[in-house]
């Protein structure tokens, strides 16, 4: 384990970018996840044409190609994007195409007898939406986007191909020099269980803090 103590600080400097990329992407797959799910149940056609066009498109393309596009074609295009932002960036793209689902699939299970006594308060529709159906509606999607948000914590190590110094890449480069492969990974093998474990931990506590005043076994 020697190899692992003379080289924490490359390691701690590859974690943080791993964490920083993580928490980037989850607040660019959640503006998009929103965006995309209220588009697709839009009245209007032409957003909702839209958002099935974004959904399908990252959802239907691989997560690695989208970053190589992103990192390595845009700039023939005059659009030069960092590492970080390109990663980020993509990765956000990305799951948000899948958490649009999410959101969707969430709205949709909402009672309609919940909207329609709404609709007999005579609340407007923004009215309607954020104090009748979000509520139940979040507390019906924060299972999946936990899911998710540990799924976007995976893919993360994607980022080292377009020269991000995250955690996967800087074990890589020490693996390199040292060749002590087994205690390397290993080490990074539970720095992302870790990682999974505190992701679960608060959406586990989230979930609770939106159930609160809610009784076991009745339908939300």
């Amino acid at each position: 384990m020697d190899v692992i103590f003379e080289n924490s600080w490359q390691l701690l400097d590859g974690l943080a970018v791993t964490i920083q990329v993580t928490l980037g992407a989850a607040v660019v797959a959640l503006l998009m996840a929103f965006t995309a799910g209220l588009g697709r149940l839009s009245r209007f056609r032409t957003v909702r044409v839209l958002s099935v066009c974004y959904i399908e498109f990252f959802r239907g393309t691989s997560a690695l190609v989208q970053l190589f596009w992103l990192f390595f074609v845009l700039p023939f295009f005059g659009v030069t994007l960092s590492p970080m932002i390109a990663g980020i960036g993509g990765l956000g793209l990305c799951v948000g195409a899948y958490g649009a689902e999410v959101v969707r699939a969430g709205i949709l299970a909402v009672p309609k007898a919940q909207i329609e006594s709404a609709a007999a308060l005579n609340l407007s529709s923004a009215q309607m939406i954020w104090h009748v159906v979000m509520p139940q509606a979040v507390r019906i999607m924060l299972p999946s986007f936990g899911n998710l948000f540990i799924e976007l914590l995976k893919i993360s190590s994607l980022v080292s191909l377009i020269t991000l110094q995250d955690l996967t890449f800087q074990a890589a480069s020490i693996n390199a020099v040292t060749l002590r492969v087994v205690p390397i990974f290993t080490s990074v093998l539970v720095l992302y269980f870790i990682l999974s474990m505190i992701i679960n931990g608060f959406m586990r506590l989230l979930e609770r803090r939106f159930n609160v005043g809610i009784e076991p076994g009745i339908a939300r």
